[in-house]
């Protein structure tokens, strides 16, 4: 792995010393199947990381691993600078979107406090500090109008926010986001996205959010964490989505076009990007 991988980079001198997340020569395994093989990076506090690749290549893998689901057969991962354990409240989730949300007959604030304390579904007795921390993750995703709304009467759009109010939950310090702007249309995309950042900038959060478009995550990312053919490399936009880099990871010929504001990403068979809504999982 090159220098790439293992680089800390640290856009704020406001941000703690250390890393939030580290990778220590980690080998990561999906139904027993390696996705990762020996990988190494490091993503410091405050930083938002988006991560792509192709179906297959690791990025659900990698954040249930996070979150100690399953450990890694290899290597460390670490943190916080302490190894993995299942159930941290440091860290927030939100899976890929299931079918079938839209269809549940309960309200917007039942739907997050369905969430308190990442144990359990149902709708539980969570007291009043249970309510403060709902109310509060409502309204750290601008949701306020959706609270007594049921979810068969939102868009994707305004489920999704709900979900994000559920990850937040807690408080945590480290936000992995899988997928999700998928089956959203682009004004959705852009408000999800902007809104991330907000709380991301605002609150000093570690976020790690998978795509398979890096164009809608342009302009707010710190770095790119790009996972192809088992390996990894991490880096800013301009360093890691060129030719040569993305080249030598896939292990084939990649052409990468930029026009205007936009990238496209090309390998002999067409956009990287073909298999958009085909996931790991």
């Amino acid at each position: 792995m090159d220098a790439l991988a293992a680089r800390c980079h640290r856009p704020s001198t406001r941000w703690l010393a250390g890393c939030a997340i580290e990778l220590d020569r980690a080998t990561l395994a999906r139904g027993g199947r390696i996705v990762l093989d020996a990988v190494s990076a490091s993503i410091c506090p405050g930083e938002f990381v988006g991560i792509f690749g192709p179906n297959g290549s690791g990025k659900t893998t990698l954040l249930r691993a996070l979150l100690g689901l399953p450990p890694p057969l290899s290597g460390a991962v670490r943190v916080f600078g302490r190894p993995l354990r299942r159930g941290n409240r440091m860290i927030g989730y939100l899976p890929q979107q299931r079918a079938g949300l839209a269809d549940l007959p309960i309200r917007g604030w039942d739907f997050v406090a369905s969430a308190w304390q990442g144990e359990r579904w149902g709708l539980p007795l969570i007291g009043r500090r249970g309510q403060q921390q709902v109310m509060q993750a409502i309204d750290r995703v601008e949701a306020q109008a959706l609270a007594d709304r049921r979810l068969s009467q939102l868009s994707g759009g305004e489920v999704q926010r709900l979900l994000l109010a559920q990850a937040l939950l807690g408080r945590p310090r480290i936000l992995l986001l899988d997928e999700p702007l998928i089956s959203l249309d682009p004004h959705f995309q852009q408000a999800i996205v902007a809104l991330v950042r907000r709380i991301q900038q605002t609150e000093e959060i570690t976020v790690l959010f998978t795509a398979h478009d890096l164009n809608p995550l342009l302009g707010v990312m710190d770095r790119v964490l790009y996972l192809a053919n088992h390996q990894a490399v991490i880096g800013t936009v301009d360093e890691v989505v060129t030719d040569e880099v993305l080249s030598r990871l896939y292990d084939m010929p990649i052409a990468v076009y930029r026009i205007k504001d936009r990238i496209a990403v090309f390998a002999g068979h067409g956009p990287v990007e073909a298999e958009a809504h085909r996931h790991d999982v």
